[in-house]
């Protein structure tokens, strides 16, 4: 077996699909392989930094690597396995540059879970997970995360609030007037559990609106004096739960 790196730290990080043990080859795909190989100039011998969301973060030895893929081997735990702050995010689609933002900055703060909502103002609702999952594993591999947040598949506002846990917080950015500061808010709820919601440009509709007003884990919240675009908003929010009850305190 190689010896451990212990004189460097590798710099390159990849996210891989399947169990990380010490001394047990995986395999790279294609992709990877030409990442490593041709855009990153890595060759047999260098060593990277491998992740699986549930194992830890490893160094590994490059074994091979050939333009139809590679190998490499796990020879030391750099960090044990992290756990993402217990916030998800709930966001209606949004133009597609600004939706890929959402989700990449989101992966970098840090939040657990990311649904797309489906409301009546929506004006996109064609939403691909697969890509969603890959912006969100090049996020975790520039961040220094070795977690990624679970990407689900759009869901209807209506379906969703029927079947929310009733012990989660689900915090919504109202712009009527009357809604409280997001931060007052936190302060008078103690947990370390909760969901971001955030309508789309036109608004919720009166319907949804009622809904939301209705139910019984709902929180109405405002993030300031200005409108803000949903991408901001989304952000914003996150921020805000962060320093109040997530790992950023």
């Amino acid at each position: 077996m190689p010896s451990k790196p212990n004189a460097f730290q590798p710099k390159i990080r990849l996210y891989i699909d399947l169990p990380l043990r010490e001394g047990v080859a995986v395999s790279l795909t294609k992709d990877q392989a030409h990442y490593l190989g041709t855009v990153m100039r890595q060759s047999v011998g260098d060593h990277v930094l491998l992740f699986n969301g549930a194992d830890g973060e490893w160094a590994a030895h490059l074994d091979d690597l050939t333009r139809k893929g590679g190998t490499a081997t796990p020879i030391e735990q750099t960090k044990p396995q992290d756990a993402r702050p217990d916030i998800w995010l709930l966001f209606a689609p949004i133009k597609r540059a600004r939706f890929d933002m959402v989700v990449e900055k989101a992966t970098e703060l840090g939040v657990a879970r990311i649904a797309p909502v489906l409301t009546r103002y929506a004006g996109h609702d064609r939403v691909k997970q697969a890509r969603m999952h890959a912006i969100a594993v090049e996020a975790a591999e520039q961040c220094g995360g070795n977690s990624l947040p679970a990407i689900e598949e759009p869901v209807k506002l209506d379906a969703l609030l029927a079947s929310w846990p009733h012990d989660r917080p689900l915090y919504f950015c109202d712009e009527r007037r009357g809604a409280q500061p997001f931060q007052m808010v936190l302060s008078a709820h103690k947990t370390n559990k909760g969901a971001l919601l955030i309508g789309p440009e036109g608004g919720f509709s009166p319907e949804e609106q009622a809904m939301l007003d209705d139910h019984p884990a709902a929180l109405a919240v405002t993030l300031g004096p200005r409108i803000l675009r949903a991408e901001t908003a989304c952000l914003s929010a996150l921020t805000i739960w962060q320093t109040a009850h997530g790992d950023w305190q």
